[in-house]
């Protein structure tokens, strides 16, 4: 089950944009990022929701998507992200959040996998325009905003040939990505 879950929470950056999210389901996935491990149990993370579409639309605008496909800016109209979880560091709490914001959001994903939606993790956004437009303290740093919806992709992973990482789509628009072999991750065993 694990597996599959795993199998199925990819990168995803098309949605079906008819397909809304309730706050409440949102507010489900934080709480799974919420019962994660914290480095020193600080539990500096904080989250916006953004489900309002005018907003969605202001937050899209100003984020980067896909940076190995060159020829595609992002999600066109009835493909964009329905809802948006901003992640924070409360930085009265603690300037380093060490790996708190990996865990967190692979378990927020994961249950929007489980519950038949996905994502896209972003670090690409204007820092500037966001913090302006939700309203962010400066006692918060952005972290990184999740883009969330119905998938409305398909992915492939598949092996990695000649060393190249970069993912691609194919003339279907099926988004191809290639994966290292697992014996060439385990250097050693003892």
């Amino acid at each position: 089950m694990l597996k599959e879950l795993v199998l199925k929470n990819r990168s995803y950056r098309r949605f079906y944009q008819n397909e809304l999210i309730e706050k409440a389901q949102l507010r489900d996935w934080i709480n799974l990022a919420r019962l994660g491990a914290s480095g020193r149990n600080a539990q500096s993370l904080r989250y916006m929701i953004v489900t309002n579409q005018t907003l969605c639309q202001q937050v899209f605008e100003n984020l980067a998507w896909a940076g190995y496909l060159s020829d595609w800016t992002g999600p066109v109209e009835g493909e964009k992200p329905v809802a948006y979880i901003v992640m924070l560091n409360d930085e009265r709490l603690s300037k380093n959040y060490f790996c708190d914001d990996g865990i967190a959001v692979q378990n927020l994903l994961l249950g929007a996998v489980e519950d038949g939606f996905g994502g896209c993790i972003l670090r690409a956004f204007k820092e500037k325009y966001l913090r302006d437009l939700l309203n962010v303290s400066e006692d918060y740093s952005i972290i990184q905003v999740i883009a969330l919806g119905k998938p409305k992709e398909e992915i492939v992973l598949e092996e990695m040939k000649d060393n190249d990482i970069k993912y691609w789509r194919d003339e279907n628009g099926v988004h191809h990505v290639p994966k290292r072999k697992l014996e060439d991750l385990v250097i050693n065993e003892f």
